[in-house]
């Protein structure tokens, strides 16, 4: 018996299953077109894997991540962070982990699956390591999600005070033409002003005027309001 599938399916309320397929457009040419769920939502589904992260094999994982419901994915995903989180002084076991990550990525279809992962783990693990992974997965990811994961795993560096990737790794998607890509670089690059704002100004400032409105949105969005203001009155239609 698969604990986490049975687990999660023993949490479903069907009653939420309408608004989350709305939420995460479920619908025909919809980024999340087909997907199905259990209504569960991500409280509940951490506190499963809270439970039983620790017992869950990878042949356990291999059968949640295949899932056709969005909620066991994530729960396979969140308990594979958990695995990696806690095997520090096992880099065969945090190898283990990546490797199975990157040969599912068609399985992370999704911007929260993307989002509640990467950085906890392929951007923990590239920290002391050579990073061209994302950015090869931003410039010839099959789908916008590997494209997703080559941008946001670069929170982990962020939060070290190193913001060079998601700045060079930014300018690969720069005119990227999906407006989830343009989110997630625009949140990124906000999370890096955050540490140096001079460095997001100097980022900007050959480049604001020609990039997707909605991502010089996000990434100015901690300015002050005459400051944003001035950004978006000079970008160019």
């Amino acid at each position: 018996m698969n604990r986490l599938i049975s687990e999660m399916t023993a949490n479903a309320d069907p009653s939420q299953v309408a608004g989350l397929s709305r939420f995460f457009k479920t619908g025909p040419g919809q980024y999340g077109e087909g997907d199905m769920f259990l209504g569960i939502k991500v409280p509940v589904t951490r506190g499963v894997v809270r439970r039983y992260w620790s017992s869950v094999t990878f042949d356990e994982l291999e059968e949640s991540i295949a899932s056709e419901y969005h909620e066991v994915r994530l729960a396979a995903l969140l308990t594979l962070v958990q695995i990696f989180s806690h095997s520090k002084k096992d880099v065969s076991m945090q190898q283990r982990c990546v490797d199975f990550y990157l040969a599912h990525t068609d399985r992370i279809n999704n911007w929260d699956l993307v989002d509640l992962s990467c950085y906890p783990l392929l951007g923990v693990w590239l920290l002391d390591k050579d990073r061209s992974l994302l950015y090869d997965l931003a410039r010839n990811g099959k789908t916008i999600w590997e494209q997703r994961i080559g941008i946001v795993s670069t929170m982990t560096f962020i939060r070290h005070g190193q913001i060079g990737d998601t700045f060079a790794i930014a300018d690969i998607l720069l005119h990227h033409k999906h407006d989830l890509i343009h989110k997630a670089v625009g949140w990124l690059l906000r999370e890096g002003g955050k540490r140096d704002k001079a460095a997001l100004v100097a980022y900007l400032a050959p480049r604001y005027s020609t990039m997707p409105r909605t991502m010089l949105r996000y990434a100015i969005e901690k300015f002050p309001e005459a400051e944003r203001r001035e950004y978006l009155n000079n970008i160019k239609k």
